[in-house]
């Protein structure tokens, strides 16, 4: 699953995470200010790190399908976590701010080194020109361009890990199935997941597979999921279908 790690955590990145949480991201909120950054304000997020910025984004790491969104308090504090995204892997950057406070801080990535044409991918200012005024506005026209970049760019999900449990990866898809070929959820023997082949009811079911099979001792399997008319009153999304398999992936000796 895509890390959404919203650099600051203030009133617009609480909007943000608030609509993101319903859009399959891991959710990270980052910020060096305890009432900004805590359990309580961001209940949706998978974590919430209150740490200096660039502490918290190196204790994070990069990898090539990070959406980032940066949202501080002030230009220098931007400076600080563009600079760092910007040496590793991502996705997608995004920066919020006036075109003054804009052009201030790529004037500074461009003496730190940051070549122009990297610069120039910098989605800043963030989100879709819609005349967004209001915080929520604002996250709307922010994940509208999130939204955008990640179908553009495809899936990037990196690698199953070398973990125990029924590993479903999506073989074969049909219509307008919201995953993509490739995509896998990882289903542990307590119930708990990891990744994700496309959420709601269709996802709930090959979870359920998944434990069903891991009970029997089975090796491998493969299911189709309807997610046509004909599944309709399963409560799953209408208008395609996707080929599941699953793979056994137990425990290792030693």
């Amino acid at each position: 699953m895509e890390r959404l790690i919203l650099c600051g955590g203030g009133h617009v990145s609480l909007e943000v995470a608030y609509l993101a949480s319903r859009l399959e991201f891991e959710i990270i909120v980052i910020d060096d200010r305890p009432e900004f950054a805590n359990r309580e304000r961001f209940p949706m997020a998978a974590q919430v790190l209150c740490r200096p910025f660039l502490e918290a984004l190196e204790a994070l790491g990069s990898r090539r399908d990070d959406f980032y969104v940066i949202l501080t308090r002030g230009h220098a504090y931007d400076g600080v976590c563009l600079d760092y995204i910007l040496r590793g892997d991502y996705a997608y950057v995004g920066m919020i701010g006036s075109r003054i406070k804009v052009a201030a801080v790529m004037e500074h990535m461009r003496n730190l080194g940051h070549p122009a044409n990297v610069l120039a991918g910098v989605h800043s200012p963030i989100g879709l020109q819609i005349g967004a005024q209001t915080p929520a506005e604002i996250a709307v026209s922010i994940l509208g361009e999130v939204i955008q970049e990640r179908a553009r760019k495809g899936p990037a999900a990196p690698p199953p890990p070398e973990e125990a449990g029924m590993l479903c990866t999506i073989v074969k898809k049909s219509g307008s199935a919201p995953r993509g070929v490739g995509t896998w959820m990882l289903v542990r023997r307590d119930g708990t997941c990891l990744g994700s082949v496309g959420g709601g009811a269709v996802e709930y079911q090959v979870k359920l597979d998944a434990l069903a099979l891991l009970e029997k001792g089975e090796a491998a399997a493969r299911r189709v999921y309807d997610l046509s008319h004909a599944a309709a009153e399963l409560g799953m999304v209408c208008g395609g279908r996707i080929e599941v398999s699953f793979e056994n992936r137990k425990e290792r000796d030693g």
